[in-house]
């Protein structure tokens, strides 16, 4: 159930690899639980940061949950240092985060989450480190090296939106289709690919895929 609650958020600079990196921290809104959501924003030379509505409604179901969670900017955005790295530096960005919050409580789960761009770059910390859940939104899976990915293993939601101009559809579910374990699919057949009208539903949709495998 989605609640309304205002969320508490504060927004810091910590150390990442190339420089600072703009952090955003907000609370749980519903029953608190030893995991932080981290979640990553669309592609930088794109106009993608962590105010994008995707990432903030991904951010929301995350707290609804009641996980703590954080939003970022890569290098390059916003106050974040450094310079866009084409999935590599962005890559060891998401690593930093979570580094971060491992120190800011040590035994707590790491549930993640990515837009597009963000997508891959989630997708791909999820064959690195452990994690415990993983949620991709239109993974841009044409424009990067996706299909070579290792199996994801950990509990896996993806959401597509069958009328995406950005991301081929039939492409992306094609390949997740293929995946070893595969993952939940939650398909929008009126979406485009920033889900215009939708985000409720969105959210509503990812909530009830975490809660039947939580």
């Amino acid at each position: 159930m989605i609640t309304t609650l205002a969320t508490k958020e504060a927004t810091q600079l910590i150390d990442g690899p190339a420089g600072k990196l703009e952090i955003a921290v907000s609370e749980p809104t519903g029953e608190s639980r030893p995991a932080w959501g981290i979640v990553c924003h669309p592609h930088p030379l794109f106009g993608g940061t962590m105010h994008n509505k995707i990432v903030t409604t991904l951010s929301k179901t995350f707290q609804g949950l009641g996980l703590s969670t954080v939003r970022f900017n890569f290098r390059g955005v916003m106050r974040s240092e450094g310079k866009f790295d084409n999935g590599e530096g962005e890559l060891d960005d998401l690593l930093a985060v979570i580094d971060w919050v491992q120190r800011e409580r040590v035994k707590n789960e790491i549930w993640l989450a990515g837009f597009s761009f963000g997508a891959y770059i989630a997708a791909k910390a999820a064959t690195q480190i452990p994690v415990n859940k993983l949620v991709t939104v239109a993974p841009p899976v044409q424009h990067f090296p996706m299909q070579q990915l290792p199996p994801i293993t950990c509990t896996w939601v993806l959401v597509q939106g069958e009328l995406d101009d950005v991301v081929p559809a039939k492409e992306v579910l094609t390949w997740a289709e293929s995946r070893n374990p595969p993952p939940i699919i939650i398909r929008f057949p009126k979406a485009g690919h920033y889900f215009h009208g939708e985000l409720v539903e969105l959210r509503t949709r990812i909530e009830e895929a975490l809660g039947r495998v939580d």
